[in-house]
């Protein structure tokens, strides 16, 4: 058949919205041969349940082939009331001549309940919408023109692909000129140059140098040793061993505050606060003095053990070398118990002592600092440099007093001011060069001294004093002195070519 428009308002879709008509009803050519084997035998009109045969009687009453409906389904499904003669299917003679479909049974087409045969709706729910109008749908827009399409496809004109080619060369040649006038230029007029920056990571892990110095650097001090009238005086340093504000240091840094008590010291903190230090005790003979300032809560610095160092330990010397405030050197622990013997300038006697000695670079302001391990705890007083040029510079020869000996001598001068050292009551001098023993030897003995009363003689050469080997006469001074006084010490003593040993009970200075 051939489909024609439907004429219908109500089927065409003008009514508000866009609607396809119903597909008019198509009836195929019927095979004969078919409609004789499935078709209604002759004479039979209607459903198949209609038939009826007469019962075995004769009686003429009709037999149901099928069991009577349930009545719930008859009233759900059965026709309404005076609706008996009404077809739901559109009998055949309501098509047209040329099969166009009669009018719907329903001609609203805002009903929801539409003719299930309508047409299918292109867009929205078959639901009346709120408002008066309802919107249109979105047309979808139309294909875009591929790269191939647009080259080879001929819907652009060559004249205006290559104008348009001309004009993409013309932007970037100039695009590329302006920007190398714009690098030539500017490095002429500004003389700028590239530079490569690294932003490496610092590392500082805890126990590092830089760690080590964050912690101990507050502790230290400089000392300013001013006399009353003049301009300069003498500097050095300090170390805060007390909370209360007790401070270690060289004698020789505040010898001149000593002897005049108008001699103003002053000391100078880490972050720069600066106040008056008064002197608490001195000792000559071993180089070490302590003085006190009134600070609330000052960084006191951590003590270690000198005795447990050992050749080639890592140390860090903290001070203000040269009026260079807040400095530290790093080095090695180079020797132990070394007898040094420094001082004796202006008229002063020599101060002997045993000995850290380091490399790390130890000069003038140094004095009175602090030796550190590689834990950042004190193990010595910074005292004294050997040096062989006149201006008295580091060669990497440096002294520093032991801390368990320093704290011991400093402990004494704050709790009395003044400190007793042990005395064997003997000048000594050491042997020379090639004498068949080697030691000190025993110039002057005191009368009635230790010595004297343990039968020590002039000339004899003293090898050893307790557990320390004597081989000069500072050894000799730094063995007694490593003993209290009133202690009885075994003496080894060389005469005559024997070897004696006879017992000293050591006095006091």
């Amino acid at each position: 058949m051939t489909d024609q428009p439907n004429s219908n308002p109500a089927q065409s879709g003008a009514v508000g919205t866009d609607r396809l008509g119903p597909r008019p009803l198509e009836r195929p050519v019927v095979d004969q041969q078919q409609a004789a084997v499935f078709g209604r035998p002759h004479g039979v009109e209607g459903a198949f349940d209609k038939l009826y045969t007469p019962v075995p009687n004769g009686n003429g009453q009709k037999l149901s082939l099928a069991p009577p409906t349930p009545e719930s389904l008859a009233e759900a499904f059965s026709r309404p009331a005076g609706a008996e003669g009404v077809r739901l299917q559109r009998p055949l003679e309501a098509s047209g001549e040329n099969g166009a479909a009669e009018d719907p049974l329903w001609t609203d087409a805002s009903d929801p309940w539409r003719d299930p045969a309508a047409g299918a709706v292109l867009a929205g729910p078959a639901v009346v919408p709120e408002d008066d109008e309802a919107e249109k749908p979105k047309l979808p827009g139309g294909a875009r023109l591929s790269l191939p399409e647009v080259l080879f496809g001929r819907r652009v004109q060559p004249k205006a692909l290559a104008l348009l080619g001309v004009v993409a060369l013309l932007i970037g040649a100039v695009g590329g000129l302006v920007g190398w006038w714009v690098a030539d230029t500017g490095s002429s007029l500004t003389g700028s140059a590239t530079i490569s920056e690294a932003e490496a990571a610092k590392e500082r892990p805890p126990g590092s140098l830089a760690d080590i110095a964050h912690r101990v650097a507050p502790a230290v001090v400089s000392l300013e040793v001013v006399k009353p009238g003049a301009d300069s005086g003498e500097q050095g340093s300090g170390v805060v061993i007390d909370p209360q504000g007790y401070i270690l240091t060289n004698e020789h840094v505040v010898s001149t505050a000593v002897g005049d008590k108008a001699t103003k010291i002053t000391a100078v903190f880490n972050d720069g606060t600066r106040t008056e230090a008064k002197v608490v005790g001195a000792d000559q003979k071993t180089d070490l003095a302590v003085v006190k300032v009134n600070v609330t809560n000052p960084v006191v610095m951590q003590v270690g053990k000198s005795s447990d160092l050992q050749v080639g330990d890592a140390v860090i010397a903290v001070g203000s070398p040269l009026a260079l405030q807040n400095s530290i050197t790093s080095g090695i622990v180079s020797a132990l118990d070394r007898p040094v013997t420094a001082g004796g300038d202006n008229g002063a006697a020599p101060v002997t002592y045993s000995a850290i000695q380091t490399d790390a670079a130890i000069n003038h302001g140094n004095s009175g600092g602090a030796l550190v391990d590689s834990t950042g705890a004190l193990v010595g007083i910074n005292s004294a440099i050997r040096s062989s040029s006149s201006d008295g510079g580091s060669i990497g020869i440096g002294f520093a007093i032991p801390s368990d000996y320093a704290m011991k001598i400093a402990k004494a001068l704050i709790k009395d001011g003044k400190v007793k050292h042990a005395d064997i009551g003997i000048n000594a001098a050491s042997t020379v060069a090639g004498s068949s023993t080697m030691g000190a030897q025993v110039r002057n003995v005191a009368p009635n001294g230790p010595a004297a009363s343990a039968g020590i003689k002039e000339g004899d050469v003293i090898t050893k004093v307790g557990d320390h080997v004597v081989r000069d006469s500072a050894e000799l001074t730094v063995a007694v002195r490593s003993h209290d006084p009133g202690q009885v010490i075994p003496v080894q003593l060389a005469r005559d070519g024997a070897l004696l040993v006879v017992d000293v009970t050591l006095g006091s200075d």
